[in-house]
């Protein structure tokens, strides 16, 4: 059977569609059309796509919002979206009670079984208060829209605002049959799935654009597809068993929460239906895929790409091991190009800003933001902040995000390098690198270490570690331990709230 799956909770695709197409007309009836949008704060549930959906039916833009945001955040993506209805779960509803602006229509989902084991959340709090408009009852109501737009105008993320507001990727009408078939081919190239024989598992919270992107593909492709609710190491491993998965995307957190588990937890569990893991959005230590290649097989792949930009290049396992560090190669359509500073463009081996474009990417721009869309461009091509490198044989190697390039004493240092080695420590199971103010240098190294359990460290054995791999100017001056990192639920670490107590007071815009 080719449905959606969650928890004990099945959805074929027929039945998403025909309540996507009743949400159209509901949210075209509220006034939602061209230029405005709907909101979606949901954590991974069937009411995502068809929210997302129905907002597309009746001609609009879905917004997925990060349900981690609190009120004032929230309330800046919806004012900004020019949002005209809200979706949001029930226990979510205490984050923007009071925050949601004049006009803005809150319709609330009953927060679901699975997901509200998987985030602690107490049986009141999941449940749609009394007096407010409930997801169920209203859809109830609703006839399918007769008439769905076909000049579709997506969703619009919003970027994980490192410095400053949050942007919204807006992009203009797209034919959705183009968009599809797009967004099947490079699927097919850098997911490895191509239709309903294969079996896919979401484990990161879809109001990132990746996870939302596969899970888009898979479900357009009547896939038989499974939403973990919040990703748990040996909970995935259980869904690859239960389910057969052949298909999964991932980050590289996932994968060291993976290698962490206990040897007889590791064996209990049936993986042998895995064709493809898909991983993406942060560096992953060579070791680490090394690791995770030999256990899981020749089946690790990685990709690189942006909400601006989508999908560019793919590496295989076989990539990752000849070439450590490669994020690969473009693939079919892809262009990428180094420049500098100055705009030369830059040969083999040369570190500079890179810039790519996808052929058939519909275009796009920051909503409200035009002129910062026309800073990134150059030669028909984009950058979005990346630093690196492209070797003799055409494969990508990215050395840092521009923003978080530290300059100490007129020296470029790019702290994925650093956070790369030292992932690699014995006892530590993760890291943070970045600049903090320094009076002689401008800026100087900082390194927050998170331990293993049970694991003895100090900042002495952590420097001479480094030491022994890097040139000295690259061990960092502070080195802090935190039990547990600030993360987002796709777990990347929030380096911004590390970064902002050293930051407070200055002129710099962390």
């Amino acid at each position: 059977m080719t449905a959606i799956f969650s928890g004990d909770r099945t959805r074929s695709h027929e039945d998403l569609m025909q309540r996507a197409l009743r949400a159209g007309t509901g949210f075209q009836a509220m006034g939602v059309g061209p230029d405005s949008g709907v909101a979606v704060m949901l954590r991974n549930d069937f009411t995502f796509f068809e929210a997302s959906r129905g907002a597309t039916f009746a001609g609009a833009y879905a917004v997925p919002i990060n349900w981690h945001f609190k009120g004032d955040e929230v309330r800046y993506i919806l004012e900004d979206s020019q949002a005209r209805a809200l979706v949001v779960h029930a226990d979510l509803l205490p984050q923007v009670e009071g925050f949601v602006p004049d006009g803005v229509e809150t319709i609330v989902v009953a927060t679901p079984e699975e997901v509200a084991a998987a985030y602690g959340v107490t049986p009141d709090r999941a449940l749609v208060p009394a007096g407010m408009t409930c997801w169920e009852q209203w859809l109830s109501g609703l006839e399918p829209h007769a008439a769905p737009s076909s000049a579709s105008r997506g969703a619009m993320f919003y970027t994980s605002g490192t410095t400053g507001r949050p942007k919204g990727v807006k992009r203009g009408v797209v034919d959705i049959q183009q968009v599809m078939g797009l967004m099947i081919r490079t699927a097919s190239e850098a997911w490895g799935f191509s239709g309903p024989h294969h079996r896919i598992l979401v484990t990161g919270p879809m109001y990132h654009s990746a996870p939302s992107g596969y899970a888009s593909a898979a479900a357009g492709m009547g896939a038989y597809t499974v939403l973990q609710p919040r990703f748990d190491a040996e909970d995935f491993l259980r869904q690859v068993e239960r389910h057969r998965i052949t298909h999964a995307v991932m980050v590289p957190t996932m994968f060291v929460r993976l290698l962490a588990l206990p040897d007889d937890v590791k064996k209990r569990y049936d993986i042998s239906s895995l064709e493809w893991i898909t991983h993406g959005a942060a560096p992953c230590a060579p070791d680490v895929k090394r690791q995770m290649i030999e256990w899981f097989g020749p089946v690790i792949n990685e990709y690189f790409g942006g909400t601006e930009i989508g999908l560019i290049t793919t590496a295989n396992s076989d990539d990752a091991l000849r070439k450590p560090g490669t994020v690969g190669k473009a693939i079919t359509g892809a262009k990428i190009r180094i420049f500098d500073e100055d705009g030369k463009a830059l040969g083999p081996g040369e570190i500079g800003e890179v810039y790519v474009w996808m052929e058939g990417m519909p275009d796009f721009t920051y909503h409200g933001l035009d002129a910062k869309r026309e800073e990134i461009g150059r030669d028909n091509l984009v950058c979005i902040g990346d630093i690196g490198y492209l070797d003799e044989d055409g494969y990508l190697f990215l050395c840092d995000r521009k923003i978080e390039m530290v300059i100490s004493g007129g020296v470029n240092i790019y702290p994925a390098e650093i956070e790369a080695t030292l992932i690699g420590m014995p006892g530590v199971r993760d890291c943070a690198v970045f600049g903090i103010p320094d009076p002689e240098f401008g800026e100087a190294l900082c390194a927050y270490v998170e331990p293993e359990d049970g694991a003895s460290l100090d900042i002495g054995t952590i420097k001479a570690f480094l030491r022994e791999r890097l040139a000295g100017y690259k061990v960092p001056r502070v080195v802090e331990f935190a039990s547990e990192l600030p993360r987002e639920d796709s777990g990347k670490i929030f380096k911004r709230k590390l970064k902002e107590p050293y930051w407070a007071g200055m002129d710099r815009r962390i």
